[in-house]
């Protein structure tokens, strides 16, 4: 089947940036998992170029296999306990001042990989106190006890993707549960107050694969219902023909607008355009 070409809203520029190259040669060097490169972005160019990254833990094996995802999906190693030490020392090379960090699902995990991203978040503070940390993570299978390990480390954002809307989990995210992922950013909410902890929550959702207006209207409520603080808004690219098709291209107009129904819901910042992924510009949104 012939993949449907991309409209000339999408475009993006080819990686060949002098830092492109060196912050690609360091993540080599440290032996570390990006999302940008596991997950195919289209803007790895731009944020390599400006020297981050989004590090994925856990390796660069899933335990889901989401028919949208490029992530590759099969039997997983064990956790590297080094890891945490790695992407603090990326971080410190780097000088970040914002770094997101997110993973793989790791079902196999009793506690879902919520450990690592704690020890993750613990070796980050301590080797760059200044740098603000957003971690994106899984649902957890729900499990209450893992977002409170969570919230419970040095992190400042806590962003778990709703990633498309209900009648759409069946065919795109099988092993997730729309109201499961919705309770889990609410619950790490109250339990970031309850701490008395500052710690903002977000969500994203890709467009494209078959939603409604009404449905995507209806997501944005759900997410301010549980108090979520910021959402980003992009649109889904195939990233292989055996990947799901896309079934509409939304133009620049219309995540505009869809942008200005979010605000005057109340959320704090949305980042809404074709290209936007959750951790595009990341440092920004949270100014």
């Amino acid at each position: 089947m012939m993949e449907r070409k991309h409209p000339d809203w999408i475009k993006v520029r080819a990686p060949l940036s002098p830092e492109y190259f060196r912050t690609r040669a360091l993540l080599a060097e440290l032996k570390l998992h990006t999302v940008c490169q596991e997950a195919c972005c289209p803007n790895i160019g731009e944020c390599f170029s400006h020297r981050t990254a989004t590090f994925m833990l856990m390796g660069d094996v899933c335990t889901r296999n989401c028919p949208y995802c490029a992530v590759s999906h099969g039997r997983v190693r064990p956790l590297d306990p080094d890891e945490p030490r790695r992407i603090a020392e990326a971080v410190c090379r780097l000088s970040l001042k914002h770094v997101v960090v997110t993973s793989v699902d790791r079902d196999d995990l009793k506690d879902g990989g919520a450990a690592h991203f704690a020890a993750t978040a613990l070796a980050i503070k301590q080797a760059a106190p200044s740098t603000r940390i957003e971690v994106l993570v899984p649902d957890f299978k729900g499990s209450h006890e893992s977002v409170e390990t969570v919230i419970r480390s040095p992190v400042d954002i806590y962003n778990h993707n709703i990633e498309t809307v209900p009648s759409l989990y069946r065919k795109c995210r099988p092993g997730g549960h729309y109201h499961r992922s919705l309770e889990v950013l609410g619950y790490a909410k109250q339990t970031a107050l309850a701490l008395g902890r500052k710690i903002l929550t977000k969500a994203g959702i890709m467009l494209g694969l078959g939603e409604e207006r009404s449905e995507l209207l209806q997501v944005f409520n759900d997410l301010r219902a549980q108090d979520c603080d910021i959402l980003t808004l992009g649109q889904y690219l195939r990233p292989s023909l055996r990947h799901l098709p896309v079934v509409r291209y939304v133009p620049p107009a219309e995540f505009t607008d869809l942008k200005n129904e979010a605000l005057a819901l109340g959320f704090r910042h949305v980042e809404a355009g074709p290209l936007v992924r959750s951790s595009y510009h990341a440092w920004e949104q949270v100014n």
